[in-house]
């Protein structure tokens, strides 16, 4: 039976891309594994691997276009024996979408958005709707199709359904977990954009068209701001104890070719507080309060026409020079848009810092679920009067901490903050 291949959801937030490139023609024979085309995503153009082998029937949407929605068929493909005379004589499977990967890294399957609930492999008469790898694997491991709960379409058996049914130890493969909802797309605005349009009709002006990466920031930061109940505190810390050792630790390191940012050791300030006061590193997840044990910390990273937020996981248990080195290498593959989406989701805190283009002090908003955002600013010389009342120079720098009331209370955020501000003005203590 021909089957379709379908746009895979490559993200939970996912609900459209672009088919940027058909790495195939109609024709070729693919086997499982195998790139056959490149999808432009909110964040990233990953490759988009063949789960079924075959023969590509007829390609249905073209390279180039956008705003392709999830789960619509973008190809058909021939099983072995079939013809592209079967095409309009036989009926078409749904078949699950191909792998999607980044660079040379597989990071996710590319199942719809809104998958069917799971049900029984067969479907008219004995059959067993299963891909052909599915197959050739439960034969490998001495395992029964029939005894395999499909999670792909129309219960169709994939690779993963037959490895959890091995890995599990029996014949029954665990029911597919029930995707996140969708976030909600915000409100139409009041005005048109034709009608704003007619404002400036009469100066010259250059429409940008709103790509997916700009689309999804400007949706998720409307959600965020209408449905996140942000609070702000406010701090400023002295950071001169904090460059001495920087200096000293980079005139050590230097030999290695690591060289220490202050973002390196903010990072691992708020790694460490998040430890210190366990309540606040938590998350929103909608009808409950999820904590997490490990510091996931997320930076926002800017690129050209947005942003991203790699996260450093086990953030608490890392080096500054490991933590230095990390961070390069996730931004530097930010600007590329080669992150893998397993780099820059989940987290339940957030740093975002403009000091290095001289802002002094800022709001940021939250990016969900985390429960807390710190917005840092550079560090400014200025008089600072001591307990014996004497008058100093200093080196201060000022911090917001964007808080969802929700997940934090004010006298809990105000813990964290102040554990953030002593890791900072005593920055031995992250070395221990």
């Amino acid at each position: 039976m021909p089957i379709e291949i379908l746009m895979p959801a490559l993200s939970p937030t996912m609900e459209e891309g672009t088919l940027a490139k058909w790495l195939v023609k109609e024709g070729d024979t693919v086997q499982s594994g195998d790139v056959i085309a490149e999808i432009e995503t909110d964040k990233a153009t990953m490759e988009f691997e063949a789960v079924d082998e075959g023969e590509i029937g007829k390609i249905l949407i073209s390279e180039g276009t956008g705003n392709v929605k999830v789960n619509t068929p973008i190809a058909i493909l021939l099983e072995d024996g079939e013809t592209a005379d079967d095409l309009g004589a036989t009926p078409v499977a749904t078949a699950p979408a191909a792998q999607a990967t980044a660079g040379d890294k597989a990071v996710t399957e590319g199942h719809p958005a809104k998958p069917a609930p799971a049900a029984p492999a067969t479907n008219t008469g004995d059959r067993i709707f299963a891909t052909p790898l599915a197959r050739r694997l439960a034969a490998e491991k001495g395992l029964d199709l029939a005894q395999i709960t499909g999670s792909g379409p129309r219960g169709r058996i994939t690779k993963a359904d037959v490895l959890k049914a091995d890995g599990a130890g029996t014949a029954v493969a665990a029911p597919a977990a029930e995707p996140m909802p969708a976030a909600p797309r915000p409100m139409a605005p009041s005005v048109s954009s034709d009608a704003i349009a007619k404002i400036y009709a009469d100066r010259e002006t250059i429409e940008v068209p709103m790509d997916n990466m700009r689309r999804t920031i400007a949706e998720r930061l409307t959600e965020a701001k209408q449905t996140v109940p942000h609070f702000y505190l406010r701090r400023s810390v002295e950071i001169d104890t904090l460059l001495e050792a920087r200096a000293k630790m980079n005139a050590k390191l230097s030999a290695r070719g690591v060289k220490l940012s202050v973002n390196d050791f903010i990072i691992k300030a708020c790694a460490m507080a998040l430890q210190e006061v366990p309540d606040a590193n938590a998350i929103w997840a909608g009808d409950r309060i999820l904590r997490l044990k490990t510091s996931d910390v997320a930076v926002a990273v800017a690129i050209e026409g947005g942003l991203f937020t790699p996260v450093l996981r086990d953030a608490e248990t890392q080096s500054l020079s490991s933590l230095s080195s990390q961070m390069k290498d996730l931004a530097a593959r930010a600007r590329d848009k080669k992150l893998a989406p397993h780099e820059y989701q989940g987290g339940s805190f957030a740093i975002s810092n403009l000091g290095m283009f001289g802002i002094e002090n800022f709001d940021a908003v939250i990016n969900p679920p985390h429960g807390a955002i710190l917005a840092v600013g550079a560090g400014i010389k200025k008089p600072v009067v001591r307990d014996s009342g004497d008058v100093a120079v200093a080196t201060v720098m000022s911090m917001t901490l964007s808080v969802d009331h929700r997940v934090i209370d004010g006298a809990l955020g105000a813990q964290l903050l102040s554990a953030i501000c002593d890791n900072l003005e005593n920055p031995v203590s992250m070395l221990a």
